[in-house]
C-alpha cells in the first residue's frame, strides 16, 4: 500500500515571527520577498502581519493605544448593522410565511396533515 505524503509544516517560535516581522517592516519587504528570504509562505506572513488598511486595521490601531484597552464603538456598530442587514431579510421572509400559513390554515410544505 502506498504511503500518503504528509504535509510537514514548519513551526515558527514567537521570537522567530517577531524577528521576521520586524525585519520585513524595517526593510519594507513584500510578502514575496519575505517568502524568498525566510522561507515563510506569503499567506502566512500576511496573516502574521495582520490588516494594514481598512476598518479592521484602524480598529486594531485604536485598541492598541497607550497599552490601554480601547473599544472602537463605531466599528462595533458598523459590524452589528452589517450582520443585521445580512440576516434580517431571511428572518422577515420566514416570519411572514409562518403568519400567512397560520391565517390560511395551511401547514408548511413537507409536513403531514393531522388526521
Amino acid at each position: 500500500m502506498a504511503r500518503r505524503k504528509t504535509n510537514h509544516r514548519k513551526r515558527y517560535t514567537a521570537d522567530q515571527k517577531k524577528n521576521i516581522l520586524e525585519t520585513a517592516a524595517k526593510e519594507g519587504l513584500t510578502g514575496e520577498q519575505v517568502a524568498k528570504r525566510f522561507g515563510v509562505a506569503t499567506l502566512t506572513f500576511y496573516r502574521w502581519r495582520g490588516p494594514v488598511r481598512g476598518p479592521k486595521a484602524k480598529a486594531a490601531t485604536a485598541s492598541k493605544q497607550l497599552g490601554k484597552v480601547k473599544i472602537d464603538e463605531q466599528a462595533i456598530r458598523q459590524a452589528v448593522r452589517a450582520g443585521v442587514a445580512r440576516i434580517l431579510p431571511q428572518i422577515i421572509h420566514e416570519e411572514v410565511a409562518q403568519a400567512l400559513a397560520q391565517m390560511v390554515g395551511r401547514r408548511r410544505p413537507g409536513r403531514p396533515r393531522a388526521a
